[in-house]
Order: C-alpha cells, then sequence, then structure tokens
C-alpha cells in the first residue's frame, strides 16, 4: 500500500476516491508511569521509552488505516495527517487519517500491492 502526505502520488494517476480511512489509538495513564519510572533511559535530553511506545502507537495507528482501505479497495492513501492529542490529565491520543484512494500507475513504474507496504517505504519502526 502506497502511503503519502501529498494529495498525489508521482507516476500515479488516482482513478477512484474510496473514501475516509482513519486510525486511532489511545494510550492510558500506566504509560506516563512507566516514563517517569524509566527516566533513566534518557540520553541525550532524549527518552527512549516512551518514544517506543509512541512509535508502537503510531504504528498501530497506521496499520488500522490500511486495514481500512484494504477494506474499501484502495491501493494507497493520499492526504495523511497524523495527529498527537492529550485527553484529560492521562491519557494521549495518536491519529491517523487520509483518502484511501485506486491509483493507476504510468508504464514503467511497480503498481502498488494491495497490502503492506509498497515502494521503498519501510515499515513503520523500522529504520
Amino acid at each position: 500500500m502506497l502511503l503519502s502526505t501529498t494529495p498525489t502520488l508521482e507516476g500515479g494517476r488516482i482513478i477512484r476516491y474510496n473514501g475516509i480511512v482513519t486510525g486511532e489509538v489511545i494510550l492510558g495513564a500506566n504509560i506516563f508511569r512507566d516514563f517517569f519510572a524509566s527516566i533513566r533511559d534518557i540520553v541525550g535530553g532524549r527518552a527512549g521509552s516512551y518514544e517506543t511506545v509512541l512509535r508502537d502507537a503510531r504504528n498501530t495507528a497506521f496499520q488500522e488505516m490500511m486495514s481500512e482501505a484494504q477494506r474499501l479497495g484502495a491501493n494507497a492513501i493520499v492526504g495523511i495527517d497524523l495527529d498527537y492529542e492529550t485527553l484529560g490529565k492521562s491519557m494521549l491520543m495518536v491519529s491517523a487519517s487520509g483518502t484511501a484512494v485506486t491509483v493507476e500507475m504510468a508504464l514503467g513504474q511497480p503498481a502498488p500491492s494491495p497490502a503492506g507496504f509498497g515502494g521503498s517505504v519501510p515499515p513503520w519502526g523500522q529504520r
């Protein structure tokens, strides 16, 4: 599945708009307790354990969004927006949204796969 924050895909033509897709993850209070308990992980001003939890939440939100897009018959998601919001004093929500589309690639361009990550985009969390 091709993913893009832009409204179009280079080398491709959108032939159908399948609908808006979203993925949300809410982290509870225990994550903040874990964060403060693992303060010793801070190196160079970064909290590695907290970053890992946020990365995992973002990955889950993207996976939910892609599953919904695949269910709608899409092979790409464009116009992706990623938001982080606090809910109350101890909850954090990670939300991803975009437009599920069916893309036809130009000659010589690889077609997006119907599931998973396509092109040169690695699965989230891998570098």
